[in-house]
């Protein structure tokens, strides 16, 4: 019996359509054209930056996001952003007595920015054709997961091409992370109830900004997974989904 619902974000939720044009429009090209390209060169499992490159060699995404914001235009998400059919879907299963979440990973820049100048030495590492060295920089120098562990792990085989399976997409996600700026109280009027999971044996800087976020959002939890650290997922699925289970059931019953 089904008795909860987890969303993703992007283009689950949120359709980004809007935001294609508006980037569109700010390199003078049309917008069909723009969204043709861009799905092509995510059809073709690139990085989707490259589509900027195709109308604009050289085009720096995030330099490019500062002008558009001191030009009064930010890239920005809001309600209006929302599928069409996001607010009855989930009133439809809030009535049907289904509990919904929505579910995110990404560290968050509290204090600092989460890549960083190690975020600059990954992209180099990988224009420079070295898509092992930049995860090897990702994991070491912004994880911060210990450098002999990292070694070890890429010293396989098969771990080394799945690195270079999702290099491209690890570190563009990095940058997004960044792009959004150092500080948080954007987040301190958000009521929804959040639980925050983390592991003790997590990385203190994910640790850091994990307590920062719970003493912002009004109505959030901690839970804390012992013997875990930052790949729960991985080594523990069950531990970290009787979490999330555990969770479900107190708003559930509440």
């Amino acid at each position: 019996m089904i008795r909860a619902v987890v969303f993703d974000v992007g283009e689950c939720l949120v359709d980004e359509t809007r935001e294609y044009g508006t980037w569109a429009d700010w390199l003078g090209v049309p917008r069909h054209t723009f969204v043709a390209q861009f799905g092509a060169v995510i059809a073709e499992g690139r990085d989707y930056r490259e589509t900027f490159q195709v109308f604009r060699p050289g085009f720096d995404l995030y330099e490019e996001r500062e002008k558009r914001a001191a030009a009064g235009q930010p890239e920005a998400f809001g309600e209006d952003d929302l599928y069409p059919d996001v607010r009855p879907a989930l009133v439809r299963l809030r009535a049907d007595g289904l509990w919904l979440a929505i579910a995110g990973e990404p560290p968050l820049p509290t204090r600092e920015l989460v890549a960083g100048a190690a975020g600059v030495r990954a992209r180099a590492a990988l224009e420079a054709g070295d898509p092992v060295e930049a995860v090897r920089i990702h994991l070491r120098d912004i994880v911060r997961v210990p450098a002999s562990m990292v070694d070890a792990l890429l010293a396989d085989r098969g771990a080394r091409a799945a690195c270079s399976a999702f290099a491209a997409a690890q570190i563009a996600d990095d940058e997004a992370i960044d792009a959004l700026g150092v500080g948080i109280e954007r987040f301190a009027g958000l009521e929804t109830p959040t639980t925050l999971i983390e592991g003790d044996q997590s990385p203190a800087h994910l640790r850091e900004r994990l307590s920062d976020l719970a003493a912002t959002l009004p109505n959030a939890r901690v839970v804390t997974l012992a013997g875990q650290g930052h790949v729960a997922h991985v080594v523990a699925p069950a531990v970290l989904a009787s979490a999330i289970r555990e969770t479900a059931g107190q708003v559930l019953r509440a």
